[in-house]
């Protein structure tokens, strides 16, 4: 019987430790599922959350451009005013444009020929230039304000001007600048108008310069300004007028889809404009 007892006690020792151990185990089962069963709600409803703030944020907007289209640039001033400024052009020469509703430029080219008492030379140009709104960019206006500011910098710029005088133009558009100077070639000394004018979403640059060739006496500055400021006046007029009485500024609109305008070609080369 001692033996017996022996025998036994070694299995009850191994069934106790296999009961010890299971016992053990299950609490960190528990505490396991616990775990689980906590961090799940949590991390779905965040998930939501972040789903539901990300839906409710409102598409960015911005303002309409005021004016949607441009007047032909070849009949933006009126046949008086061609015939005033530049007499002797027969026709305008068009611009190129891949989309003259946001770009177009016309210019004129005039030599009223005197014999052996010479010539007068004129040169006109007109460019327009329209800024749509962007969303990433800003409003149309915005945008055209900005080419403005930087359209009178450069011509305050301009390489071998001579008597530069710039000059705040009311009257016209929203803002207008007209800078006047001379040029000195072989041909004779240009006089040189140019004004710049914003109206909306809008840039007018007209060019006008004017020079006495071959003895013939050098135009006055000033007239050629005045002439300058009136075409400049009567192009704007002619954007108002192409957008009709739908054009209205500072209402909101939906988020802008089109891009904004290419930026505006350069003016003829020397030779055609006798600008430098």
């Amino acid at each position: 019987m001692q033996r017996r007892a022996q025998r036994e006690q070694p299995e009850r020792a191994k069934r106790l430790t296999r009961v010890l151990v299971c016992a053990a185990a299950v609490p960190v089962m528990l505490v396991a599922t616990g775990c689980s069963s906590d961090s799940g709600p949590d991390d779905d409803g965040g998930e939501k959350a972040a789903s539901a703030s990300a839906s409710a944020s409102p598409s960015p907007t911005v303002q309409a451009a005021a004016y949607r289209t441009l007047p032909e640039a070849c009949r933006a001033l009126s046949k008086k005013t061609l015939e005033d400024l530049a007499p002797k052009a027969k026709s305008g020469k068009e611009g190129s444009s891949d989309d003259v509703a946001s770009r177009a430029s016309c210019s004129w080219s005039s030599l009223d020929n005197n014999g052996v008492k010479g010539s007068q030379f004129r040169w006109l140009n007109v460019s327009l230039l329209r800024f749509e709104s962007d969303t990433t960019r800003g409003p149309g206006d915005k945008l055209a304000q900005e080419y403005y500011d930087k359209q009178v910098r450069e011509i305050r710029a301009t390489p071998g001007a001579k008597g530069l005088n710039a000059q705040a133009v009311t009257g016209t558009g929203d803002e207008a600048t007209a800078v006047r100077y001379d040029l000195k070639k072989k041909e004779g000394t240009f006089k040189q108008q140019t004004v710049v004018v914003r109206v909306e979403n809008v840039v007018v640059t007209l060019d006008y310069n004017g020079a006495g060739l071959a003895g013939d006496k050098t135009p006055d500055a000033a007239a050629l300004l005045a002439d300058a400021k009136k075409a400049a006046k009567e192009a704007v007029l002619s954007v108002t007028r192409a957008n009709g009485p739908a054009a209205v500024s500072g209402s909101p609109s939906a988020p802008a889809s089109g891009r904004p305008s290419a930026p505006a070609s350069k003016a003829p080369s020397a030779s055609a404009s006798g600008k430098s």
